[in-house]
């Protein structure tokens, strides 16, 4: 086992789960194949990033992270008003359903949060923006690669 502790240029083999205030389970893979990733490569966002720095092989932790740090705040200006005519007529349309949008470089995944005769409100915030999560972290295994 290497004494090698996470930084910058560093690759993270590591047990997780994301828990929410309430308790609830969001993700978790200690049931399953640790994650791999290289420290800045996108994998995981910054916030979580930078609360694993300074552990190492070994080390377990339990981490609040706050939503500046995880999913973002919620944005009002990411709740849009789509025409109805928009969606496909053979679409069942209903309140928290999840719809994918072309956004021209992409797909946007959006929420739909209420249907009104012509127009159908869509939430394109991260369903966990504006929430507190809990990483429980178990590392496996540190490596430094330059």
């Amino acid at each position: 086992m290497s004494n090698n502790v996470i930084g910058e240029h560093s690759r993270v083999t590591l047990h997780f789960s994301l828990k929410l205030d309430d308790g609830s389970e969001v993700d978790s893979n200690f049931d399953g194949e640790p994650a791999t990733f290289i420290v800045g490569d996108g994998n995981l966002l910054p916030g979580f990033e930078h609360a694993l720095f300074g552990l190492k092989a070994g080390d377990e932790a339990e981490i609040e992270i706050p939503p500046e740090g995880a999913f973002g705040q919620r944005n009002p200006a990411n709740i849009q008003t789509v025409r109805r005519d928009t969606f496909s007529p053979d679409m069942e349309l209903e309140e928290g359903l999840v719809v994918s949008f072309d956004n021209g470089s992409g797909e946007l995944p959006g929420i739909i949060r209420e249907i009104g005769e012509d127009e159908v409100e869509v939430d394109f915030n991260h369903p966990l923006a504006g929430q507190t999560v809990f990483f429980h972290v178990k590392i496996l295994e540190v490596a430094s690669i330059n």
